[in-house]
């Protein structure tokens, strides 16, 4: 079965940190971009970052950059997502997903990814 398997999320106060890991099984990512997205109660899931295959090109939604680092382990068919400086605001579950038939991220529209994974929750609470 393909598919990919969050991690790494919890509680943490506001200027914590944390790093999300991006686990895929049954098959070889490294082709294909790679997209965190995030959702939060009430609101529509959004992209958060992506890096692409090759030279891995990364790509940042404007309210993370500069906080959030994304990177990828080949060898560990895993994709990170490193978060510092955390807000209140950055509070909803993580997915991360692959975008279809392509190693570039794109606008990182939901519907080009696949193989959600489950999520996992980040809350940021004092």
């Amino acid at each position: 079965q393909l598919q990919f398997v969050e991690s790494g999320g919890g509680l943490v106060q506001p200027g914590g940190s944390l790093r999300l890991s991006c686990a895929a099984s049954g098959f070889t990512s490294d082709a294909y971009a790679i997209g965190w997205f995030r959702q939060a109660p009430g609101k529509e899931r959004e992209g958060v970052s992506c890096i692409g295959s090759g030279f891995a090109s990364e790509k940042y939604a404007d309210s993370v950059k500069g906080r959030f680092t994304i990177s990828r382990d080949n060898a560990k068919n895993t994709v990170y997502l490193q978060m510092n400086s955390l807000k209140p605001e950055d509070t909803a579950v993580y997915y991360c997903a692959r975008r279809a038939y392509s190693g570039l991220c794109g606008g990182m529209a939901l519907d080009d990814y696949l193989n959600w994974g489950q999520g996992t929750q980040v809350t940021v609470s004092s």
